[in-house]
């Protein structure tokens, strides 16, 4: 009799009920995939916001680095880029100012070699005219010799009065100074021949300058190019300050949940030590496990419903979203009504609804429809 009894409150209020063929139970409890919110930087934590359980958007303000060192070495990358762009600045200054000096230079040589070749033509053209006056002039000189001669000899033979032959004598001598007068004139000439073509040198010596002034304005150009590297490198250095220190912010990167708190104002952070553990409730599924013999009648993206123990008479709709690829195990938390089961298979079901609700660590039971496309009449009355 008591038997009996015992029998019955057991299959009634305990014992699982039987469902239709076309469905498997699991059950399991629920969970998801948190994420771990750390700092990329080193520093002493100077504020935490965000306690568990309080909700975050993508991009809200988890935590606070101290800022001083960063704070240091932005403001020196700064100098060195001022001081890079100041470098660089002077030395392109530099060039120009050389440039306009090569360019003068360049108007110079041209300006002097034609210069000094006109001296120089026109020097020759006074020598030959010099010289040509100079042969001329000898040319008389020697007929005023020939005429003195003659006239000499008629005066003392009475051909001739006295009178013209001290004019013939006078004008030889007058001669013979305009000859000499013409010999200075030709020295002179040479002479101007000779500094007129010296004066081509000085062409030569401004391309000379020129040529100095070109290899100033390639070290210039060397210089503007090492300035130039020296700047990249601070900018680059000020890039990486201002990314570090846009780094002291640990943001959210999306939105969830804080699970966890690890951290506390005044600890220092390293790079990948979490801070805070977040948790988006919306994607939280239940991970169960199916026996082995049955785990072939179970398909990726088949319908599923969990019921919770705070309200087991309301489904939660869900669906089969992971299958794994080996059996494993029964684990010694999850329990079966055939105790027999030695060998099971993992599932994740994503819920789709009951955000808020369905929380990681929950127990949960739940059926999978593995046949048809249509639930029957549910197992389980309120």
């Amino acid at each position: 009799m008591l038997a009996g009894a015992g029998y019955f409150i057991w299959s009634r209020f305990f014992a699982a009920p039987e469902l239709p063929k076309g469905i498997i139970a699991v059950s399991g409890r629920i969970e998801g995939d948190d994420s771990a919110v750390a700092a990329k930087t080193s520093g002493r934590i100077k504020e935490v916001r965000l306690r568990e359980g309080d909700e975050v958007k993508a991009g809200d303000i988890i935590a606070i680095l101290d800022d001083d060192q960063i704070r240091a070495r932005e403001e020196q990358s700064q100098s060195a880029v001022r001081q890079a762009e100041a470098q660089v600045r002077f030395a392109r200054e530099q060039v120009s100012i050389l440039n306009e000096q090569l360019r003068e230079t360049g108007l110079q040589v041209d300006q002097a070699r034609q210069q000094s070749s006109g001296q120089v033509r026109q020097a020759e053209a006074e020598l030959s005219a010099a010289e040509a006056n100079l042969a001329q002039q000898e040319a008389a000189y020697k007929l005023a010799l020939f005429d003195k001669e003659a006239y000499t000899k008629l005066a003392k033979s009475g051909a001739v009065s006295e009178r013209q032959g001290r004019q013939a004598e006078t004008s030889a001598e007058t001669q013979a100074a305009v000859v000499a007068s013409a010999r200075r004139r030709v020295e002179a000439a040479r002479a101007a021949v000779s500094s007129a073509k010296s004066s081509l040198v000085t062409p030569e010596i401004r391309s000379a300058q020129g040529s100095m002034v070109r290899q100033q304005i390639a070290q210039q150009q060397s210089q503007i190019a090492s300035a130039e590297a020296q700047l990249a490198q601070a900018r680059a250095g000020l890039e990486e300050a201002q990314a570090n220190r846009r780094d002291l912010m640990v943001l959210a990167p999306f939105a969830g949940t804080i699970a966890t708190r690890t951290a506390e104002p005044g600890e220092v952070a390293t790079p990948g030590a979490p801070i805070v553990t977040l948790l988006d409730l919306s994607k939280v599924y239940l991970r169960g496990f199916i026996p082995e013999g049955q785990i072939g009648r179970v398909r990726i993206g088949q319908p599923a419903r969990i019921y919770l123990d705070s309200d087991p008479t309301k489904p939660i709709e869900a669906v089969v979203s992971r299958i794994d690829p080996q059996a494993t195990f029964t684990p010694e938390n999850t329990y079966f009504r055939d105790d027999r089961v030695k060998q099971v298979v993992g599932v994740k079901l994503q819920l789709k609804g009951a955000v808020g609700y369905a929380k990681p660590g929950m127990p949960a039971d739940a059926e999978v429809l593995v046949e048809g496309d249509r639930w029957s009449e549910s197992t389980r009355k309120p």
